[in-house]
């Protein structure tokens, strides 16, 4: 599967590169999948950032005993869509490590680097309640399991009181991932995920403002959207450090 797109002297594509060796993605091998960007006759190379999240064991579900993945294309056409877009960002001012730098900012999937954060919040918030074991267990856990996933069990597991309190203290002390999540479930994509650029186009702002309304309206809205500032001002520093 080779995608190739041209935009005045910059041209693009998603590979497999079969320099590499296959590596496992839910289920079968394939060689892993790559980028070049070429501009006035230079090219770069880099492992597509998508291939990589989406790898990872978390994302492959079960129903009815049919075990699913991402798939490949769908992936690649992400791709495809995020370069498309910073191509045409600089169409009038493109440089190769602007545009490396900006894609390492933009692709970035905001409930990855939320999650993150909430499995942390999830460990220190058991370790408080005198269940470190269990903080430490959940932790580890995440690897395997998306944090939904888990705090649906935990939620079944806990007396309502500690489950109640465990939400209402993340509002304060965690990322705001179950809005996020919550948020980026219901847009039903092909691939689960909320990178940086499409948090920025106001369309998403306006639509994630009326999922609020509709999902959590009883919460301070400026609490959240302070949230994802501070993870994306985050992600920034980390960039630029």
């Amino acid at each position: 599967m080779v995608e190739d797109k041209k935009k005045y002297k910059i041209s693009y594509k998603t590979y497999f590169n079969d320099r590499l060796k296959e590596v496992h993605f839910h289920g079968v091998y394939t060689y892993p999948l790559y980028i070049q960007v070429t501009f006035e006759r230079k090219s770069i190379f880099f492992k597509s950032y998508y291939f990589e999240l989406f790898s990872r064991a978390r994302y492959l579900v079960t129903a009815a005993n049919i075990k699913k993945g991402p798939s490949v294309k769908d992936i690649a056409d992400k791709e495809m869509e995020l370069i498309g877009a910073l191509v045409k960002k600089h169409e009038n001012d493109f440089s190769l490590d602007v545009f490396k730098k900006e894609y390492n900012f933009y692709s970035t999937d905001l409930l990855d680097i939320s999650e993150a954060g909430f499995t942390e919040y999830i460990a220190i918030f058991f370790q408080d309640e005198g269940m470190p074991s269990l903080g430490s267990t959940l932790y580890l856990g995440v690897k395997y399991n998306r944090v939904t996933d888990l705090l649906r069990d935990i939620k079944r597991a806990f007396d309502k009181k500690l489950y109640d309190k465990f939400l209402e203290n993340s509002r304060y002390y965690a990322p705001p991932y179950l809005h996020l999540y919550g948020f980026a479930k219901q847009r039903k994509s092909k691939l689960t995920c909320l990178s940086v650029m499409e948090w920025e186009k106001e369309e998403t702002k306006t639509t994630f403002d009326s999922y609020l309304d509709a999902y959590h309206k009883d919460e301070h809205k400026g609490i959240i959207y302070d949230g994802v500032k501070r993870l994306i001002n985050q992600l920034a520093q980390r960039e630029n450090g």
